[in-house]
Order: C-alpha cells, then structure tokens, then sequence
C-alpha cells in the first residue's frame, strides 16, 4: 500500500465525528440512487421496446418476401412456395424459420356490426409460438388435414366489438373480380397483444382458403415470412436473402413495412439520453460538493504534508482516492436497490398499466449485463472526470495560510 493511499484511508476511517461525514452518507446516497434510477429507467425502456418490437414481428416476422409488384393493399400476385432459400432454410446461418402466408382483405358481418379485416393465411409449417401466451380463450388449429380447415383465431377486441366468442361462427365476405364471395368460418380461439391496431386488423386461418378465393393452386403463396436470430442482423440478413431469393422476388424488413412504429420506438432512445445525462450530473455535482467539503476540512493536513515536501499530485491522490471510495460505495449500493427493483417488478409484475394506452398489461423489465456494466463504467467515468477539477484546488493551496487555517 502507499503512502497516498495509506493517508486516504486513515482518513476514511477517522471522519465518522467530522462535519464531513454526514456529507459523504449523502454523496453515496446521490450516486447509489442515481444509478438505481438509470438501471430502472434502462430496464423499463429496453423491456418496453424489445416486447412492443416482437409483438409486430409476430404479425410480419423480421423479413418479408414477395413479388417486386406486391403493395400494401394485402393483394399479392402469387408465387410457387418451391423455391430454393425456402426450401434449403435449414441451411442458412442466421436464420431462425421460414414459413409461407397468403393475405385477403375482407370484411366480417354480424347481424348488428360491420368490419373490415386482413385474413392471413398460414400453412402447417406455421410457427404457433407467437401465440403461446397470447391466447387468452380458446386453442389454435391444425392445417395438416386433407381438407381446409374452417377455424380461424381472432382478437378479444374483435370479438369484443362483434359480439363474438370461441365456437361461434365467423361470416367474412370477400370482393373478387366485382362480385361478392362469402365464406363461413368457426372462431376456434381468441388472442389479445395489446397492438389495437394490429389485433383488430389481422385474423387467422387456413391458407387454402385464400388459394381457393385466389384461384390458385396449393403450391401458390402470397410470400415468405421470414424470421433471424438476431435483430440487430436485420440489414445484412435481408442482403442475404435478397441475394438467395432470386431476381423476381424482393424483400422488405420489419422496419420498411411498419417504418412510423419503429421510428417511435427509436423516440423512446431519447426519453433513456436524458434521463443518464441529468442522473450522471446530480451524482457528479453530489460528488464535487463532498470533495470540496473534504478539502477545506483538511486544510490543516494539506498544509503539513506540504510543508514536509509532499507533491501537490500525491496530495490530489489522497482525496481522488477517497472520492473512489464514495463513489465505488455507491455504485454497490446502487446496484443492489436497481437490480431488485427490476427483479421485483419482473417476477412478481408489482406494477400494472393500462394496456389500451401502453400496450401491455404490466411494466415490462429487460435486465441485460452488458447494459449494466456500461451504466456501472458510464458513471464512474462521469463522476471521476468531474472531480479533477476540485482536486487542482489542492495546489493553491499554500502551506503557511493552510497551518494557520482556522
């Protein structure tokens, strides 16, 4: 141990009946709360947006590919489902599943209401585990039999507004070629995300009725759904679709199909900025009046070891040290108190919302180490920074003036 560090700590131990002490509860106190406030406030955003974003890659799944003339209007020109990247979708690295779907605008009639709505067809190679805990009534259905299946899964608020539960019939009606086409399906289960818009726009069936509608044959799709590993890869995977898709076939990301929900999620980033950057200046300023606190206290002291040669930087070592100490104090207990916040709220979902204004029952919690350790590094490199400056009060301080301090 040297001499510096000996000095910081004799001083540490000794300031319990010193003015200072007091202080410096509460400059651990400022740093341990500013970091449990920025852990939460991390928590709670990246939970936010991480449930939001796959709640709508659940509806279009990451990659979408279909003809270079399909549009938004949910009328696609068909493609054959025998295409090479489809059919070799094990082999791709970095992606997840590949699955083919059909889309028919419709409109569903009850004898007192009227809607319209987007019938997705999906095929037996469908992956169900979106609505795993997602359904709230009901159970979903099997597409592997010969003939088409007549149960479709819609929203509660659907249902709600239809007057619809599971086991009653659904009749939908279909424009094709100007005339009208209806079709009677059975409602077998009821989903609930929170997305409004997306669960009262989309319902979901057999994909051979929309062939049927279509005129197409069974090996004729509206197009692929593709979904990755990873989220952050979403620009190169879709090159590397693009590339195995072939030259009359195009792909669109998550991001391209529903651009205004994801720039909204990037918005929240901001909420995130300013709270770090106002949390990182209260701990700093808490930071900068103890240790001016702890100088002026050991004006005396400073002025000895001066007048016994010490350096003006070893003298600084002396209090950035204890200012390490507070910090580093803090920064344990902050952790302590964010973490368990979080953990609370993720296990035992403590704290409730509204879900038609947030989109979730519950406030969401995304506990990730490597936001954690950035948030812990982040802080400590704020508050270390802002104490350089105080510190170079040390050498104008001269030793004459600082013995006779009173």
């Amino acid at each position: 141990m040297n001499t510096e560090q000996f000095i910081a700590r004799r001083i540490i131990k000794g300031g319990t009946g010193n003015f200072s002490a007091p202080v410096v509860r509460i400059s651990v106190i400022s740093v341990a709360l500013g970091l449990a406030v920025m852990i939460v406030a991390v928590a709670i955003t990246t939970g936010f947006q991480l449930q939001v974003r796959e709640k709508i890659i659940g509806f279009g799944s990451h990659i979408q590919v279909a003809k270079f003339d399909s549009n938004n209007s949910f009328e696609f020109e068909p493609v054959t489902k025998n295409q090479p990247f489809y059919l070799a979708k094990e082999k791709t690295k970095g992606i997840k599943h590949i699955q083919v779907f059909a889309y028919k605008s419709g409109i569903i009639k009850t004898s007192d209401q009227i809607q319209g709505v987007v019938l997705k067809g999906i095929g037996d190679d469908f992956d169900w585990s979106f609505f795993k805990d997602k359904l709230i009534e009901g159970r979903t259905f099997s597409t592997r039999d010969t003939a088409a299946n007549d149960s479709v899964i819609i929203s509660q608020s659907l249902a709600e507004m239809l007057k619809i539960k599971t086991g009653d019939p659904l009749r939908m009606y279909f424009i094709i070629d100007n005339k009208t086409r209806g079709r009677r399906f059975t409602v077998s289960g009821i989903y609930n995300t929170g997305l409004t818009e997306f669960d009262r726009k989309f319902i979901f069936g057999d994909i051979r009725h929309i062939q049927k509608l279509n005129g197409w044959d069974a090996g004729m799709v509206s197009g692929f759904d593709v979904y990755i590993e990873d989220f952050h890869d979403l620009d190169k995977m879709r090159e590397i679709v693009y590339e195995q898709a072939g030259f009359d076939l195009n792909t669109h990301t998550i991001r391209d199909l529903y651009p205004q929900e994801f720039d909204w999620l990037d918005l929240q980033d901001m909420t995130v900025i300013i709270i770090l950057i106002l949390m990182a200046l209260v701990s700093g300023m808490a930071m900068i009046s103890t240790l001016l606190i702890l100088i002026l206290e050991r004006i005396n002291m400073i002025g000895v070891l001066k007048a016994l040669g010490t350096r003006n930087l070893s003298i600084r070592r002396i209090f950035l040290y204890n200012a390490a100490y507070i910090i580093g104090k803090g920064l344990l207990w902050g952790n302590i108190v964010g973490i368990s916040l979080c953990l609370l709220q993720k296990y035992f979902e403590i704290i409730k919302l509204p879900q038609e204004s947030y989109f979730m029952s519950v406030v969401p919690i995304n506990i990730n180490i490597l936001h954690l350790l950035m948030l812990n590094t982040g802080t400590l490199i704020a508050c270390t920074l802002m104490l350089l400056l105080p510190s170079f009060i040390v050498s104008r301080i001269t030793p004459v003036k600082a013995i006779r301090f009173d």
